[in-house]
């Protein structure tokens, strides 16, 4: 949360985040992802990565999912989360 701040206080036109929620414990990822939507809904423009897809997309408004390296598929949030050969393959 404080390095997102940090982020913050340059005001920036686009967040970068890679893997935020890395080592964290549970109760503050959610807490983190529910700071992200925060941040989505006021206007601003993140670009994040994580593997936790289901989390990630939570806030997404677009989305695009790699393998090795290459865009294997990309659309709207809700377009890949509810597709469901992208589900067994990459959500689990």
């Amino acid at each position: 949360m404080l390095a997102i701040a940090r982020g913050l206080a340059a005001r920036p036109t686009i967040l970068l985040l890679d893997e935020p929620s890395l080592g964290l414990a549970p109760a503050i990822v959610e807490s983190l992802y529910r700071v992200l939507e925060e941040l989505r809904r006021e206007g601003a423009t993140l670009l994040l990565v994580d593997q936790m897809a289901r989390l990630a997309l939570s806030v997404a408004d677009r989305a695009y999912v790699l393998k090795s390296g290459r865009i294997v598929h990309e659309g709207g949030s809700d377009e890949i989360r509810s597709d469901p050969n992208l589900e067994r393959a990459y959500l689990g």
